[in-house]
């Protein structure tokens, strides 16, 4: 590789540590081409990349990326993985690896995470959360809980309303309540009221009637004494 090459090498590292939000460092010693090209294959998934590079390489591309932390984990064989989606996912496909070779294989060195240094016991940490999907998931369903118990709730109100009017009408089917939402055993009570009612006023007419004709009888008999008062003083003035 000659000087033009190696500064365009050192350019694109700088450039993916930049764009990166996390970079982990691992000891690639041990692992085989297909091993490669398989982990590569899946770190693709998460929006990751896969890379093995020199380790004087990758320190003057850390001084132009201002990635100072990473020069300390540039000892022995290096392979930078550059994660520009979900942190936890990529460090999860690393760490599933690991399992699956016994541990032997890629352990991690550490790395970088929005600019802070992490060292391998975190980055094994992070690769066991759960990843940025399983947690957007867990989000909606908790916003959406109350939404669905106020849905319950309407959706029992509405069932008892409907048992309510059903055995309102049942009971209108049956004769228990009248046309008009009365019960119908209210009927003799209210069609008996008018007649105890009309009985006084008829006993105030004939009582009324009694005493017109009371007082006509009477005025007669005042007239009939004024003629006879009047037959006897005339006889005491011709005497005279």
């Amino acid at each position: 590789m000659n000087r033009d090459q190696k500064a365009t090498a050192v350019a694109e590292i700088a450039e993916q540590i930049k764009e990166s939000e996390a970079v982990f460092a691992v000891d690639y010693r041990g692992i085989t081409v297909a091993q490669v090209a398989e982990l590569r294959g899946k770190l693709r998934e998460t929006d990751a990349t896969f890379r093995v590079v020199k380790n004087t390489l990758t320190e003057r591309a850390a001084d132009q990326a201002d990635a100072e932390a990473l020069k300390s984990l540039l000892e022995g064989p290096t392979a930078l993985t550059f994660v520009r989606g979900d942190a936890a996912a990529a460090a999860k496909v690393i760490a599933d690896f690991q399992k699956s070779t016994g541990g032997e294989l890629l352990p991690f060195k550490g790395g970088l995470m929005d600019g802070d240094a992490f060292d391998a016991a975190q980055i094994t940490a992070i690769s066991k959360l759960p990843s940025r999907q399983v947690l957007y998931g867990q989000l909606v369903g908790i916003v959406a809980s109350p939404i669905t118990g106020l849905a319950r709730s309407l959706n029992g109100l509405v069932s008892g309303l409907a048992i309510a009017l059903g055995g309102v009408l049942e009971k209108k089917e049956s004769g228990e309540i009248g046309v008009g939402g009365s019960d119908s055993s209210d009927a003799p009570a209210a069609a008996a009221a008018p007649e105890v009612e009309e009985a006084p006023v008829a006993a105030e007419a004939e009582d009324t009637t009694t005493e017109t004709q009371d007082a006509e009888a009477v005025e007669p008999a005042a007239s009939s004494e004024e003629p006879a008062a009047a037959d006897s003083d005339e006889p005491t003035e011709t005497q005279e």
